[in-house]
């Protein structure tokens, strides 16, 4: 395994038909050339992943996310325009250059631009190399299935690092700014359907399409599982005023408190972060449940900040994680 900052390094990696763990804007994705078979196969080998779950594939533009769709409604183009680059990903009918290995099986395919600027620097350098304007590296969490999503280079090396091989590379690209995956909007009907929410709302959404956005529970794209993102601690949602109420009795230092910085923190408990406001709580949300498990704390309290803006993707995978329990 090779770590490196230079997304040229990486690159070369991808098209020589291995294997790289590039940053995002999001999390840190675990990426092959999305049309090599053998590649897509190592990723879903090192997550462990179910080969029905589709993969998000990456391009560098809209005209690269129009050779990899069909029938592209006229509200995926407008939420392309507003959003791209950036943490959304839509779900389209697939074209002949998508893969079954990548869309596991479906007629869709997920499409992302992200907005990162060493993970776009290397699907710019990826094009030249492959000579390929429209190249996608199809990129899942670079974590083990169902586990936390990492948000460092350093999360990547501890969770997979054992498993990539000589050539693979890790690229570092530092802290992910937003924390926590992608929006995905499900673009294959006459309306946008919420798959997964992220950094881009549901109001995000209707305000630039003119459209009533609904939800679906289908797996058309990964992180939509009922349990996901979950450490080896229990995860407990609680109310601000109920955290005194579930420490009682319970030894110290073997929970976890993740709250906002205003909530106070009982005597005996471990802080785990004190974001000052939703967006820093996203940013967080991931390194703390990572830092819960190398502390083998038994518990994670999470008082969940408020259901608006990306404060509604962080309960999402609250409530997931402590699913998994």
């Amino acid at each position: 395994m090779i770590t490196t900052t230079d997304p040229r390094v990486a690159a070369a990696a991808i098209a020589g038909g291995h294997l790289a763990a590039v940053p995002t804007e999001t999390v840190y994705g675990l990426g092959a050339l999305a049309g090599d078979a053998r590649a897509v196969a190592r990723i879903y080998a090192v997550k462990g992943r179910p080969a029905d779950h589709p993969l998000i594939v990456h391009v560098i533009d809209a005209v690269a996310f129009g050779a990899w769709g069909v029938q592209i409604p006229i509200y995926a183009h407008a939420l392309a325009a507003t959003f791209w680059p950036g943490p959304m990903t839509l779900v389209v009918r697939r074209s002949e250059r998508a893969k079954d290995f990548v869309t596991g099986g479906q007629d869709s395919i997920a499409i992302r631009v992200p907005s990162h600027l060493e993970m776009r620097s290397l699907l710019h350098e990826l094009a030249e190399l492959t000579k390929d304007p429209a190249i996608g590296v199809a990129a899942p969490s670079a974590n083990r299935f169902g586990r936390v999503s990492p948000t460092s280079a350093a999360h990547v090396i501890d969770e997979i690092g054992e498993l990539l091989q000589g050539d693979d590379v890790v690229l570092d690209g530092g802290d992910c700014e937003v924390g926590v995956e992608s929006t995905i909007i499900d673009c294959t009907g006459p309306n946008p359907k919420m798959l997964r929410p992220g950094a881009i709302t549901i109001e995000d959404v209707e305000s630039a399409t003119g459209l009533k956005v609904t939800h679906d529970s289908t797996v058309r794209a990964s992180g939509t599982l009922n349990s996901h993102y979950s450490p080896n601690a229990t995860v407990q949602l609680i109310a601000e005023a109920n955290v005194a109420f579930e420490i009682e009795g319970a030894a110290q230092g073997v929970i976890g408190l993740l709250a906002l910085a205003e909530v106070s923190t009982p005597s005996g408990v471990v802080r785990l972060a004190a974001p000052r406001n939703t967006e820093e709580y996203a940013r967080a949300l991931y390194a703390a449940l990572r830092e819960a498990d190398a502390l083998k704390l038994e518990a994670v309290l999470a008082v969940p900040p408020e259901a608006t803006g990306v404060g509604v993707a962080v309960i999402d995978r609250l409530i997931r994680a402590a699913a998994g329990a």
